[in-house]
């Protein structure tokens, strides 16, 4: 019975708790400010955005109070009006003057701690600022290896209100991957499963590398590339079930993805629904593109590509408010595809798109990137394919985009926030087999002057060449989607003992790069280069007339169709190549080169890949002279395991003078034995290659006739070093040339 009075109370409570907040109000006459001693009393006043003569209330004092807060210059802020008289009490934040890093010699880490910092030297101290920034740099030290880094504060107060903080670092060890392991049902070996992640094992020839060190995002970007790759391979309901991260006694890491593969899924039927207004007949194409995938495995990557068709199509023929979904559905071991096409989506317009965290790169750079522009309509495939093509470029370690209301409802803002990360790599290679020993050394940037320009620089040697290259590369150059690419190279090439020659050669080469159709690729090329070439003393008197010195200039191009079902690792489709090289001064021992390559891969059995490659090549005079000698075709080593490098076909006298013509025909396929054998993969190889035709010297003994040879090839993933060897046996051949039936290589890149 005493509810309702009681209800009827607290109504009452707070429609007078209302009044009593909002009915306040006073004209200010004056304004008292007591306790600044840095800030003056107008600063104050700006700071708080008020004014004499402006009517308050308590909402617009808590307002000023809160903007002195959000200045940080103050620990204490005290406000009240009576008497039309703001009084403002302030206790000003002592001033940093004096920040220092401690305990780092490195220093380029130094600087991004301190910008990291939101602290300041000459700016205010704000007590909770201090966790923020410890974390900060505990963060920024364990993505670059630092996981056992302590940071301690050091606070100094002077007798000026002044304060001098200290940030104490002990780095510690660094936090080095020991191991990575994957469990589960993997299906892969892990020979095969490390080469689709971006994280290392910590081997000594990796010491350069910063892979090897543990860093959580980069465990992340592993998480999703292992989800891609089991993806394309059909295996649609993989999941990693969880990632552990273990250190031992030594404070290395163990890292173990536990992977849960599911069965393999195959392509079902296909359709697209169109709305009714739709013209059929532009998406029929695409629909009976994807019906050929029929019965074929599942993989992502179709997927994607037909909605980039799709996309082709809808902008093509103005359908600007087009959106797509995917409804995938799941039938035994089939999965049906749906693509379904909504076009009832609001006439919505990009006002604006904003980019943040762009400390280095221009924003231009970023920019580039988008396929749609401020006011243009809003395109969700378009939107979404312009985020990818800004990850696609390597500068950013993570990309975030917000789609952001107006006041207009026809009108959206983008928020691009990115985070850069490091671009500059060194790498280095070393490598010794039977065909001898090989160094390399190289530095890349891939964000040079903040302007996504690349530049690699490579010094390499080996036991015939002495090898140096700089590139410059500029990504869609001016705004065309193609890359400009320069070349500086030279090269010193001694190959006197066995091929009768050596050679220096210097030049340059402009270019580029664009995509034409779809994974349709062209490549031309200008270059001009000079050449010094020396015959051994030994050699025949018409190779010693090719000594001296030349000049050339070539316009080349390659065209490339890349129908693989993935870059690395193919599985499936085939990769085409057709490149000729035309001299534009034909009067000085000129030659035309052109080139043709097929590799077909094939997936027989789950998982057990087999490969089939055919290449020719020719190399023609243009001129009254032959095919000078450095310019001759000579076999590489993987054309013709079981025959020593370049030691087939012609010979004068002692010297294999190589020909005018080269082809070859290879096919290998996995072996499925020893499968617990986690880091060693078999294969069994077939080879036929020949080169021949010699222009200059009729008498010497030529064939066309293939060499071939059948084999067997490892690659072991050693604890010293990845270790390649084949085992192959001639089965023809010719009584010249030199036969090498064991081969290995061990090398890496680091």
């Amino acid at each position: 019975m005493f509810k309702q009075p009681m209800k009827n109370k607290l109504y009452i409570l707070i429609i007078l708790l209302f009044f009593s907040t909002n009915s306040f109000s006073e004209v200010v006459k004056e304004v008292s400010i007591e306790g600044n001693q840095r800030v003056n009393s107008q600063t104050i006043e700006i700071f708080g955005g008020f004014k004499i003569g402006q009517d308050l209330n308590t909402n617009d004092l808590n307002n000023i109070l809160k903007k002195l807060y959000e200045t940080k210059f103050f620990k204490n802020v005290n406000l009240s009006l009576e008497n039309s008289i703001l009084k403002i009490t302030v206790e000003e934040n002592p001033v940093i003057q004096n920040l220092i890093i401690k305990g780092i010699e490195n220093n380029a880490l130094k600087e991004k701690i301190e910008e990291i910092i939101t602290l300041k030297e000459k700016n205010p101290f704000v007590e909770n600022e201090i966790k923020f920034g410890i974390n900060n740099i505990k963060n920024l030290l364990q993505d670059v290896g630092y996981y056992f880094s302590s940071v301690e504060l050091l606070k100094k107060e002077n007798s000026n209100n002044t304060i001098d903080l200290v940030f104490d670092i002990d780095l510690g060890k660094k936090a080095f991957i020991k191991e990575i392991v994957f469990i589960g049902d993997k299906k892969y070996k892990k020979r095969k499963l490390l080469n689709v992640i971006t994280s290392e094992e910590d081997k000594f020839w990796k010491f350069i590398s910063s892979k090897r060190l543990l860093n959580k995002q980069r465990i992340e970007l592993d998480k999703r590339l292992l989800l891609n790759f089991y993806k394309n391979q059909g295996y649609y309901n993989v999941s990693i079930l969880d990632e552990t991260v273990k250190y031992d006694e030594n404070q290395n890491f163990n890292i173990v993805f536990n992977i849960e593969s599911g069965s393999k899924f195959y392509f079902g039927n296909f359709k697209i629904e169109l709305p009714t207004d739709f013209e059929k007949k532009y998406f029929k194409k695409i629909e009976n593109k994807l019906n050929k995938f029929s019965g074929e495995k599942y993989s992502l990557k179709i997927v994607e590509k037909m909605l980039d068709e799709i996309e082709t199509i809808a902008s093509n023929k103005s359908y600007e408010f087009v959106n797509a979904s995917i409804d995938e559905q799941i039938l035994d071991d089939k999965i049906n595809v749906t693509i379904k096409i909504l076009d009832d989506q609001p006439n919505i317009y990009i006002s604006k798109i904003n980019i943040f965290g762009n400390n280095v790169t221009i924003e231009d750079v970023i920019r580039n990137e988008f396929i749609i522009d401020e006011g243009d309509p809003f395109n969700n495939i378009l939107f979404q394919k312009s985020i990818n093509n800004i990850k696609s470029t390597n500068i950013f370690k993570n990309v975030e985009s917000k789609i952001l209301n107006t006041d207009d409802n026809s009108l959206k803002i983008i928020d691009i926030t990115v985070e850069e990360k490091p671009t500059g790599q060194i790498s280095a290679g070393a490598g010794i087999g039977t065909s001898g020993a090989s160094t390399s050394f190289g530095i890349q940037e891939n964000n040079f002057l903040g302007k996504g320009i690349k530049l690699d620089s490579n010094l390499s040697l080996s036991e015939e060449t002495i090898r140096g290259l700089f590139a410059y590369t500029k990504p869609n150059y001016k705004n065309s989607e193609r890359d400009l690419i320069l070349t500086v190279e030279s090269q010193e090439t001694d190959r006197l003992t066995n091929f009768g020659y050596k050679t220096s050669n210097t030049g340059f080469l402009i270019g580029t790069k664009f995509e034409h159709l779809e994974d349709f690729f062209i490549r031309p090329n200008f270059a001009v280069s000079y050449e010094t070439l020396d015959t051994a003393s030994s050699a025949s008197s018409l190779l010693k007339k090719q000594e001296g010195d030349y000049l050339d200039a070539t316009a080349s191009y390659s065209l490339q169709l890349d129908k693989r079902d993935q870059i690395y690792q193919p599985t499936d489709g085939f990769i085409s190549t057709f490149y000729q090289s035309v001299p534009l001064n034909i009067e000085d021992n000129q030659t035309l080169i052109n080139s043709y390559e097929i590799k077909n891969y094939y997936e027989y059995f789950d998982d057990l890949v087999t490969s089939i490659s055919i290449f020719g090549k020719a190399a023609n005079s243009l001129g009254e002279d032959d095919v000078r000698i450095s310019n001759r075709l000579y076999l590489p080593s993987n054309k013709l395991r079981g025959f020593e490098r370049g030691k087939v076909g012609p010979i004068d006298g002692g010297d294999f003078v190589g020909g005018n013509y080269l082809a070859s025909f290879n096919a290998a396929t996995e072996i499925p034995i020893f499968e617990s054998l986690e880091t060693m993969d078999f294969n069994m190889f077939y080879d036929a290659a020949n080169v021949w035709g010699v222009d200059y010297n009729s008498s010497i003994n030529d064939s066309s006739a293939l060499r071939s040879s059948i084999g067997i090839g490892v690659d072991w993933y050693t604890p010293i070093g990845p270790l390649s060897f084949s085992l192959a046996q001639p089965l023809s051949k010719k009584s010249s040339d030199k036969t090498e039936s064991f081969r290995f290589n061990l090398g890496t890149t680091f």
